[in-house]
């Protein structure tokens, strides 16, 4: 099958370089799945699992904190402020990050303290959904 370049980029350096035959991740719109070939296309990401068909049908999970998606002819970009390999995710951090932003969330004082305590729970349930696509592999 054919395949295309795929760069994870965060500014902690660079977390994947290497040849794919799909990328799938949360776009702004929904699930987005880019393949060899496919149109130019720049678009947000929401937090949460992508995944990637390396060539020969092995799959590799990463967890993005949202960002940017970019498809030219021949490559694909990916840019978070946060990324990192799902199976390298403390489950259990994961799991108390959620129940503390939930509390934060029906504590809230102001709407600063439950946009920041909606963000937290955001990235939580993202961590958690990447590892759940980890494990479905």
């Amino acid at each position: 099958m054919a395949s295309i370049t795929c760069n994870i980029v965060s500014p902690e350096g660079e977390l994947f370089s290497g040849e794919v035959e799909q990328l799938t991740a949360e776009g702004g719109e929904g699930e987005i799945a880019i393949t060899p070939r496919h149109a130019p296309l720049l678009t947000s990401l929401k937090p949460g699992p992508v995944k990637l068909t390396l060539e020969g049908g092995e799959e590799e999970v990463f967890f993005a904190s949202g960002g940017f998606l970019e498809v030219q002819p021949g490559e694909i970009t990916l840019l978070t402020d946060v990324a990192e390999r799902a199976d390298g995710i403390d489950e259990a951090a994961a799991e108390r990050a959620k129940e503390l932003a939930e509390r934060e969330l029906e504590d809230q004082k102001s709407d600063l303290d439950y946009s920041l305590a909606a963000a937290q729970l955001a990235e939580a349930a993202a961590r958690l959904k990447a590892l759940q696509k980890l494990r479905k592999k």
